[in-house]
């Protein structure tokens, strides 16, 4: 287990084993102390799982314009997750989540089976649902790590049973962050690891941004409204305004 500091906040981050039984409630009681401070606004995107979103310090400048909430807490696994959704994720009535959970999960030592990981993901989407049915939950793909290649097979499996899941179900989406972090000769990248060859790096973290925005913006990119229309593009008003533009007198 180790120490870091980001964003002035304390976090403890285990090592790339397996850690069993630890007690979150300190941080989840730290995110709770924060909003009473600074309450988030209703109907933001919560970014919901374990360090790999707690260090991504530039995760809300790199979503803008989305209004985007990070209650990522340490290692935690998705049985944390689900044991404190209503405190981090349904407590602030989100349009979306994004979730990044499972990496932990089958860290070597766990008991865990792909199965049982998809299990604990389909729980969390009926526990958001149960209370949120109009919120959408993305599902981020597990992602290969050179600390944890030897678990990569299982977490590959539990990545297809999270993804076939997702298919079948309402308002919920898998986004694939592990196939871009493969060279074209189906190499892992050493260049998007930090020292310890597990958590992502900036470069890393630009690349998720790079996927992950997109899909959010596709649904809730801001609408510009311009005039009497709501437009994505304004190009699109242009035969609009022509033909509302009053015609000029013949001579």
């Amino acid at each position: 287990m180790c120490l870091a500091t980001l964003a002035g906040h304390s976090y403890f981050f285990p090592s790339t084993a397996f850690a069993q039984g630890q007690d979150w409630e300190p941080s989840i009681r730290t995110f709770e102390a924060q909003d009473k401070v600074n309450p988030p606004k209703s109907g933001g995107i919560v970014f919901a799982g374990s360090s790999s979103f707690a260090r991504w310090e530039t995760l809300v400048d790199e979503m803008k314009p989305l209004d985007v909430i990070n209650r990522g807490f340490g290692g935690s696994q998705y049985s944390d997750l689900n044991q404190y959704a209503k405190r981090i994720v349904i407590a602030y009535h989100p349009r979306a989540v994004v979730v990044y959970e499972g990496d932990n999960d089958l860290a070597a030592g766990s008991s865990k089976t792909p199965e049982s990981v998809a299990n604990e993901a389909r729980d969390f989407v009926q526990t958001v649902h149960a209370a949120l049915p109009e919120t959408w939950i993305y599902i981020l793909s597990i992602k290969p790590s050179k600390a944890r290649w030897n678990e990569w097979p299982k977490m590959k499996a539990a990545n297809s049973m999270i993804r076939d899941f997702a298919g079948t179900q309402q308002r919920v989406q898998y986004i694939d962050v592990a196939s871009d972090m493969f060279d074209a000769q189906g190499k892992l990248r050493a260049d998007l690891f930090a020292e310890d060859g597990l958590h992502p790096n900036a470069k890393c973290y630009a690349l998720w941004a790079s996927i992950i925005k997109p899909v959010l913006m596709e649904r809730f990119g801001r609408v510009k409204k311009v005039g009497w229309l709501r437009l994505r593009r304004p190009i699109e008003l242009l035969p609009a305004l022509r033909a509302k533009e009053p015609r000029s007198r013949e001579a």
